[in-house]
């Protein structure tokens, strides 16, 4: 079995039928998960950042809570980065619509619920709670 009969079959599992899309719309795929898994790194920083500069500046169980749910975030982030490039390319080489993005909503919540978290934690320090 030579190199390009293996790859052709690991395209065809993975990316299923269809002809390969214009290259320029799999390299905009390309560079799309690769901002996605920036963001996951970044999430992953961040948790690394408070876990290493904020240990006095958060009580203990708000900083693991902010650093576990960056952590999940960055994880979930990650996957899902790899599952909408595999569902994009799949589209694109059936010529089918694109999948709308599960990761937007679920990082825009996430943003959302760590900055209430951490101005709940603000204003209860500011106020001697």
């Amino acid at each position: 079995m030579n190199s390009d009969h293996r790859h052709t079959l690991w395209e065809r599992w993975l990316l299923g039928q269809g002809k390969a899309p214009d290259p320029r719309f799999t390299l905009a795929n390309e560079r799309t998960f690769l901002a996605w898994i920036r963001t996951a790194l970044a999430l992953l920083g961040g948790a690394i950042a408070i876990e290493t500069f904020a240990a006095h500046a958060l009580p203990p169980s708000g900083r693991v809570a902010m650093e576990l749910a960056l952590l999940a975030t960055s994880l979930l982030v990650s996957l899902g980065a790899g599952w909408r490039w595999l569902a994009v390319e799949r589209a694109l080489r059936r010529e089918a619509p694109l999948p709308l993005p599960r990761l937007v909503p679920l990082l825009s919540v996430a943003c959302g619920l760590a900055c209430v978290a951490l101005v709940g934690v603000l204003w209860a320090r500011w106020h001697g709670g």
